[in-house]
C-alpha cells in the first residue's frame, strides 16, 4: 500500500467546505481523471475514472461521516483499492483547512512506477487546488448532506 497526505486552506467556512465535499456527483468538476460518480445510497458511490488512458470503475463506501469534521471511505468493489479520510479544520471564521489522507494499492507496473515518481501526490494536490478554486469562485456549496455515518 502507498500513502498520500495533502492539505490546503480554502477561503470558505467549515460548513461550506464540508457540505460541498458531500456532493460526490460534483467531483468531476474539480477532480482530474474522475469521469462520473453516482450516489447509489447514503453511503455507497460508484466511480468511473480515466487516468493515463485507463478507465476504471469501482464502488466506494462511506465508513464514517461526521458533519463539519470528516468523511472516511474505502473501496468495496471494482478495479481500485483505496481508503481515505478528508477532515475539515476551522482556521478562521471564513477559512477551512482541508486535509486529505489516502492509502491506495497501485495496480500494475505502470501505476507502481507512477506512484514512485509522485504522480498520485501531484494529482491529489492538483485536485485540492481545483477544489479551492471551485469553492472560492462560488462562495457557496452546490448542496449538502448532513447525515452521520
Amino acid at each position: 500500500m502507498s500513502q498520500v497526505e495533502e492539505s490546503i486552506e480554502v477561503r470558505v467556512p467549515v460548513h461550506t467546505a464540508y457540505n460541498q465535499w458531500t456532493q460526490f456527483e460534483t467531483f468531476p468538476e474539480f477532480m482530474d481523471g474522475v469521469e462520473r460518480i453516482e450516489q447509489r445510497t447514503d453511503t455507497l458511490t460508484h466511480w468511473v475514472t480515466k487516468v493515463g488512458g485507463q478507465e476504471r470503475e469501482f464502488d466506494a463506501e462511506i465508513t464514517e461521516q461526521i458533519p463539519d469534521e470528516r468523511v472516511a471511505w474505502t473501496t468495496v468493489n471494482g478495479e481500485a483499492r483505496q481508503a481515505g479520510v478528508v477532515t475539515f479544520h476551522r482556521t478562521r471564521d471564513d477559512t477551512t483547512k482541508v486535509m486529505l489522507q489516502m492509502d491506495f494499492d497501485p495496480g500494475g507496473v505502470a501505476e507502481t512506477v507512477g506512484d514512485k515518481l509522485g504522480f498520485v501526490k501531484r494529482q491529489v494536490s492538483g485536485d485540492l487546488q481545483r477544489f479551492k478554486r471551485f469553492m472560492e469562485a462560488r462562495g457557496s456549496e452546490t448542496g449538502s448532506w448532513r447525515g452521520e455515518v
